[in-house]
C-alpha cells in the first residue's frame, strides 16, 4: 500500500511539474493555440510619424482585429534605437513584447558603437523582414535646388555654409558618402528620427536631408518638399519620376543604400508563437488593402521566414562592416 501511494505521489508531482513548466505566471503558455490571450505590445525605437512607426501601426491594427486582443504601439526613441533594444532584450520571451527593428538596430549599431548594451544575433528571435524602404534626397520646394547637380553646385559655391540632416546612422552614413564622393564641405545636423529630420528641413534648420520616403511623401505630394533623387534603383510607385542618386550625381558608390524594418521578439520566444506572428504578417501583405495602404505611404512591404531574416541580417553585417571600414568614415 505504501509503495502504491509513493508511486501515485511521484506521478502527481510529475504532472504538476509539467503543468508548471508549460503555464506561465499570467496563465498563458508557450503554445501558439492560446496566443495571444491578452494585450500584445510592439516597441518602436523612434518617435511617432516615421516609417517604422507608420508600418508598425498598420501591422498592429490588423493583428488586433484578427486576434481579438489589443496590440499597443509603444514609442521609445534614443541612442540610435539602442535604449529600446537593450530593454526588449531583457523582456520575458513569451510573445507579448515584440520589437520593430531597423538596419540601424541590427547592423549599424554593432558596427559603429563600442560597448553596445545588446547583441542583435543573440538577444532576439527573428520573426520576419517587414519592409525595404527607399530613402530620398530631399530639399525644400520653395527655395531648394531643382536638381542634384544644382545642389552640388550650390554647396561648392558656399563651402561650409550648407547644413544637411539625417535621423539614423544609415541615412547619416549615406549623407557622408554623398558629401564625400561629391566633394562637398557641409555641416551635419543630427536628428532623433525621421519626423524631426523632416521638420528640420521644413523650418530651415538644414538645407537638405536624406530620409525614408514614408515620412516626407505627403509633403512632397503637397508641394512643400522636393525629392531630388532616391538612393536605390527599385521602383517607387508613389514617386515614379524620381531617379536614382547614383545616376543623377554620376556616383556609382551611392547605389542601393536602403533602410529596412523587421520584426523580432526576445530570444527564447517559443517557435510556435514566432511562426504564428510571421504567418499573420504574410497574410496581411497578401491583402491588397494593406499592401496599397503601405505603398501609398512609400513603404515597400517585404516578408521572410525567420531563417531568411537571420541570414539577411548576417549578410548586411558583413556588407556594411566592410563599407564602413573601407570608407574611413568616423561617426561621433
Amino acid at each position: 500500500m505504501t509503495r502504491r501511494w509513493i508511486a501515485l505521489a511521484m506521478v502527481s508531482a510529475l504532472m504538476m511539474g509539467t503543468a508548471a513548466a508549460q503555464e506561465r505566471p499570467d496563465g498563458s503558455t508557450g503554445d501558439s493555440r492560446s496566443y495571444p490571450n491578452r494585450a500584445v505590445r510592439i516597441i518602436v525605437p523612434f518617435p511617432p510619424g516615421g516609417p517604422t512607426d507608420i508600418l508598425t501601426r498598420v501591422l498592429g491594427q490588423r493583428m488586433s482585429e484578427v486576434w481579438g486582443q489589443p496590440v499597443m504601439i509603444e514609442n521609445q526613441p534614443g541612442a540610435n534605437t539602442a535604449i529600446a533594444a537593450a530593454r526588449v532584450a531583457k523582456m520575458p520571451p513569451d510573445g507579448y513584447t515584440l520589437f520593430a527593428v531597423m538596419d540601424v538596430t541590427m547592423v549599424l549599431n554593432p558596427i559603429t558603437a563600442s560597448n553596445l548594451s545588446y547583441d542583435p544575433l543573440k538577444d532576439f528571435a527573428p520573426i520576419t523582414l517587414a519592409s525595404k524602404n527607399t530613402s530620398l534626397l530631399n530639399v525644400r520646394a520653395d527655395d531648394g535646388p531643382k536638381t542634384v547637380k544644382e545642389l552640388i553646385a550650390r554647396a561648392k559655391a558656399n563651402p561650409g555654409k550648407l547644413n544637411y540632416g539625417a535621423g539614423i546612422i544609415t541615412t547619416r552614413l549615406a549623407g557622408y558618402l554623398f558629401n564625400r564622393e561629391a566633394g562637398l564641405d557641409v555641416q551635419y545636423i543630427p536628428f532623433n528620427g525621421s519626423a524631426p529630420t523632416v521638420q528640420g528641413l521644413l523650418t530651415g534648420t538644414v538645407d537638405y536631408i536624406i530620409d525614408g520616403a514614408a515620412t516626407s511623401l505627403p509633403l512632397i505630394q503637397s508641394g512643400k518638399l522636393r525629392a531630388l533623387a532616391k538612393l536605390n534603383s527599385r521602383p517607387l510607385p508613389a514617386l515614379p519620376e524620381v531617379r536614382p542618386l547614383a545616376v543623377e550625381a554620376g556616383i556609382p558608390a551611392l547605389d542601393d543604400i536602403s533602410t529596412w524594418i523587421g520584426l523580432v521578439a526576445p530570444a527564447g520566444t517559443p517557435r510556435s508563437i514566432v511562426d504564428k506572428i510571421q504567418r499573420e504578417v504574410v497574410k496581411m501583405y497578401a491583402d491588397p488593402v494593406i499592401a496599397g495602404k503601405l505603398e501609398k505611404s512609400g513603404i515597400s512591404a517585404v516578408s521572410s521566414t525567420p531563417e531568411e531574416f537571420d541570414a539577411f541580417v548576417r549578410k548586411e553585417l558583413d556588407r556594411w562592416d566592410r563599407v564602413f571600414k573601407d570608407s574611413g568614415i568616423k561617426l561621433n
